[in-house]
């Protein structure tokens, strides 16, 4: 039997696309995916279009570097949501991240919440 705890359940991983394209992570998702500089993003699509982020602890020229901006990181992510067609523009879009394994790698599948910014936003 398997005791499984309530820590593994109580951190809700977030990410939101910036106004500039980025992919800001917060502080419990970016400490949950232990992000540094040196690590990178990676991002996979499902065959039924569902999008994925893998987290890698060392980069290589297949993932986006992280950034770091005081406590806060972030991707570099503008060229590939131009060209996937979000309009993070005028759209807030945030992603429910939530932890999966497919074919022996752990993956986070990101949930994608979209509400119109406000006029004051834009």
């Amino acid at each position: 039997m398997q005791i499984l705890s309530a820590k593994e359940y109580n951190v809700k991983l977030k990410a939101t696309i910036h106004s500039t394209g980025k992919l800001g992570f917060t502080e419990a998702t970016a400490k949950e995916l232990k992000l540094t500089t040196e690590s990178g993003v990676k991002f996979a699509m499902s065959e039924d279009n569902e999008l994925y982020l893998i987290n890698c602890p060392a980069r290589d020229d297949d993932a986006f570097k992280v950034l770091k901006a005081g406590d806060y990181f972030s991707v570099n992510t503008k060229a590939l949501f131009d060209s996937l067609g979000y309009d993070y523009r005028k759209n807030n879009i945030m992603f429910d991240m939530v932890k999966e394994v497919v074919d022996d790698m752990e993956v986070y599948k990101l949930i994608k919440r979209e509400v119109p910014r406000k006029k004051s936003e834009l």
